[in-house]
């Protein structure tokens, strides 16, 4: 796997992992991840496809996110990239599907296909970032723990019974596991610890694109919508809106699996599953 970079038009550099051959399809990463989070998926799409996995800015090896983070920063980092690659195809996870998104309304010629899987668009009120605020406070306070606990709350991903643990239980048992992550870490991979600050910018995405849905109406782009059936409701809701307002889009529903379906199998993902979905739509319309 070949490690490259390139530079946004504001000057930083953005790292990427390739792997694989044939037509280029950068794989955008969500919220609490780095560029191979998803690379047990790039390794299922290699004997078709080059899978180039971006670091987002603030994370891994690309430069830092920068006072004038948002939006537009990431999709003129995504545009750098396919400009670089010639890839005619991206795959954006969770906040990277968001960013996928609206780099393809900005750049209409830029992507043949893409693929969104479950972003999570405030839909009426679907996903508030009100709580943005506290993880601020908490991250400036050095509570690392608290904050992971604010976004994993904020997030609806954890199980039923996550709701019923007080919450400092909840922030001891997530400070254990930053002390265990810490002794076990890849030094090749970012830890949740040195990743919990950019959850206020993964938050900020979805601030600035809230209302924004019909917007999308324009997007001649051809889609597929991809999601867990046993995902958060605000994240199936958020499909459901595409579905109705995008004029090319097609979804498919994963049975039984979650939001974490794109990640690595020792997260829990199941990138065979999605890597055949995947496939069989971008093979069908090259």
């Amino acid at each position: 796997m070949n490690t490259t970079t390139v530079t946004s038009p504001d000057g930083t550099p953005i790292a990427y992992h390739e792997v694989g051959s044939g037509p280029g399809l950068v794989i955008l990463h969500g919220a609490m991840q780095a560029g191979r989070s998803q690379i047990d998926l790039a390794r299922a799409l290699a004997a078709d496809f080059t899978c180039y996995l971006p670091d987002r800015r603030g994370r891994g090896h690309s430069g830092p996110a920068g006072s004038a983070y948002g939006i537009q920063r990431e999709v003129e980092d995504l545009g750098a990239l396919l400009r670089a690659t010639g890839a005619p195809y991206a795959m954006g996870v969770s906040s990277g599907a968001i960013i996928t998104l609206r780099t393809a309304l900005a750049e209409p010629a830029a992507l043949r296909q893409i693929v969104l899987f479950e972003p999570p668009l405030d839909v009426d009120g679907s996903n508030p970032t009100g709580w943005l605020e506290r993880l601020d406070r908490e991250l400036a306070a050095g509570r690392v723990e608290a904050a992971l606990v604010t976004g994993m709350k904020a997030a609806r991903l954890g199980p039923p019974l996550f709701g019923l643990v007080p919450r400092p239980v909840l922030e001891l048992l997530t400070r254990m596991m930053l002390r265990s992550e810490r002794r076990a870490a890849d030094k090749a991979e970012p830890t949740f610890g040195e990743l919990a600050p950019t959850l206020r910018e993964d938050g900020r995405i979805v601030a600035e694109t809230s209302g924004d849905l019909e917007t999308y109406r324009q997007l001649g782009t051809e889609t597929l919508l991809l999601g867990g059936t046993r995902s958060p409701a605000y994240l199936r809701q958020a499909l459901t809106a595409l579905e109705d307002v995008l004029p090319r889009a097609r979804r498919v529903d994963l049975t039984g699996l979650d939001h974490s379906a794109t990640s690595n199998a020792d997260r829990r993902g199941h990138p065979e599953r999605v890597a055949e979905e995947v496939r069989r739509f971008l093979t069908a319309g090259s």
